[in-house]
């Protein structure tokens, strides 16, 4: 492709690990896209590290192992990463033990009452708003009497919408809007990408510094953003972004390719 060059891609062989978001990168609803196995066998033969990074809260760590399973692709759950999990561990280290009103799938509660928290429907110290797949008017307004009332609020992640195969479904951004329309309070922390407590979650457990990894992904503001913590970034065209879109863009990416598939064709160039 003309846009991509030989100073664009020196960067490639620093990586000590790649960061891959999943919807609209890796896979789209069940259907792995191209280069998704390649890419991983490529990894895996040059000995590089990878963990899947993915804002997505509604699920955990081991439905997405089942996921890739059944997509023909084995992926430890170890390198398997979500939102839900980081916020599970930033609130860990900050709220330990306390009661949490959640909005989010059993897949969320789980993750918080794994790590030690207390689910509280009437009474809680604080709530989290996570991307919950069974949403009903009552439970957000329930949260927003609890964020009305100052409580401390969180957000697994910022995504406005999620990619599927037949277009797009309305993601947490959407409910962080509704809330805010409704008690003029925006959330006081995002954990997930491109926010900083990702970030130092994710160098924290990789034990890699952020100029040496590179994340791959198909959204321009949090996958690419993560540019700005000094993260290489990788856009693929696969998903959400078009190449229009990065016209007029405060967040440029590193590196752009069509799909994994020519990702794939990129690094192999590269020794």
């Amino acid at each position: 492709m003309e846009k991509i060059n030989k100073i664009d891609i020196k960067f490639l062989s620093t990586i000590q690990g790649f960061l891959l978001d999943m919807d609209g990168t890796f896979y789209l609803g069940d259907r792995l896209l191209p280069g998704a196995k390649k890419l991983l066998e490529l990894l895996e033969h040059k000995n590089v590290r990878y963990l899947f990074l993915t804002n997505n809260s509604s699920k955990h760590a081991c439905l997405y192992a089942q996921k890739f399973q059944s997509l023909g692709v084995n992926v430890p759950e170890e390198n398997i990463f979500t939102s839900g999990q980081a916020t599970a561990i930033f609130l860990k280290e900050r709220e330990a033990g306390s009661k949490v009103y959640v909005v989010g799938t059993q897949a969320l509660i789980d993750e918080f009452v794994q790590s030690g928290f207390v689910i509280e429907e009437q009474n809680p110290d604080f709530v989290v708003l996570g991307f919950d797949t069974a949403l009903t008017y009552e439970k957000l307004w329930k949260l927003c009497n609890f964020v009305r009332s100052g409580l401390p609020y969180y957000a697994t992640h910022p995504d406005f919408n999620c990619p599927t195969e037949k277009g797009f479904m309305p993601d947490i951004g959407a409910m962080i809007a509704f809330v805010a329309a409704s008690t003029g309070r925006k959330p006081d922390v995002i954990i997930g990408k491109p926010n900083r407590p990702m970030v130092d979650i994710i160098t924290a457990k990789l034990s890699i510094p952020v100029n040496k990894l590179a994340m791959v992904g198909d959204r321009l503001y949090t996958d690419i953003a993560l540019g700005k913590a000094g993260i290489k970034t990788i856009l693929v065209l696969s998903g959400e972004t078009k190449l229009e879109d990065l016209e007029g863009s405060e967040f440029q990416p590193d590196l752009i390719v069509e799909d994994l598939a020519e990702l794939v064709e990129i690094m192999g160039s590269c020794n």
